[in-house]
C-alpha cells in the first residue's frame, strides 16, 4: 500500500528534479553530496574500497538535477564479480552505491526515481543483478533481498542483513558462492614521465 501512496503522491507533485546521466562536470557536486548525505567515514566501508580507482558501469552513473541544474541525488552502479557459479566460472554483477541525495531534497521521492531508474537502465543494458549494502526496509521495495546474496561475502567488514541482491534475470545468482570483487575499468593513470 505504501508503495501505491509514494507513486500517487510522485505523479501528483509538481516536478522539482530531473534525471540525467552524470558527467565530469559533476564530480565536485557529487563528492560534496556525497559528504554531506553519508558523513566523513564513508570512505572506509567496504563498498568503497571495490569502487576505489574504477570507472562507474557504462552508462549507469545517475544524477537528479534541481531546476537550476544543481546535483541533488547521484546512483552509480560498479562492475563487479559475485563469487563463481558451480562450475567455477564469475558471476557478473553490479554493486550499486552510493545513493544519496541532498538533505534539503529528501522525502521527494529523488531516491525512489534514482533507483528505478538505474535498475531500469541496467536491465536494458543486459545486467543480470545488482547487489548493495543498505537499509534492508528501503530497498525491499525495489526487490532487493538478503536471500540471494547469503552465500556472497563483501570483503571485509560488512553487515549480513544489509547485504541485498536483486536480479534483473531470474536464477542469475543460483547457485553463486565467493567472494565480490572489483571487475570494472580502471581509472586512467596519468604516464609516468621519465627522468633523462
Amino acid at each position: 500500500m505504501a508503495a501505491v501512496l509514494d507513486s500517487v503522491r510522485a505523479f501528483f507533485a509538481p516536478s522539482t528534479f530531473t534525471l540525467d546521466l552524470e558527467n565530469a562536470g559533476d564530480v565536485v557536486a557529487r563528492e560534496n553530496l556525497l559528504d554531506r548525505a553519508m558523513g566523513p567515514d564513508r570512505r572506509k566501508k567496504s563498498s568503497e574500497k571495490l569502487r576505489q580507482g574504477r570507472v562507474p558501469a557504462e552508462g549507469l552513473a545517475l544524477v537528479a538535477r534541481d531546476r537550476a541544474g544543481h546535483v541533488i541525488g547521484t546512483v552509480r552502479l560498479w562492475n563487479v564479480e559475485a563469487g563463481v557459479d558451480r562450475e567455477t566460472r564469475p558471476v557478473e554483477a553490479l554493486l550499486l552505491g552510493p545513493l544519496a541525495i541532498d538533505p534539503a531534497y529528501e522525502g521527494k521521492g529523488i531516491g525512489s526515481a534514482l533507483m528505478r531508474a538505474a535498475i531500469m537502465e541496467a536491465k536494458k543494458r543486459g545486467h543480470g543483478a545488482i547487489l548493495l549494502v543498505g537499509d534492508a526496509p528501503y530497498y525491499e521495495r525495489f526487490g532487493f533481498f538478503a536471500s540471494k546474496a547469503r552465500h556472497l561475502v563483501m570483503p571485509g567488514p560488512f553487515q549480513r542483513d544489509r547485504f541485498l541482491a536483486l536480479e534483473l534475470k531470474d536464477g542469475w545468482l543460483d547457485g553463486a558462492v565467493g567472494i565480490i570483487v572489483a571487475s570494472g575499468r580502471k581509472l586512467a593513470q596519468p604516464p609516468i614521465s621519465k627522468a633523462a
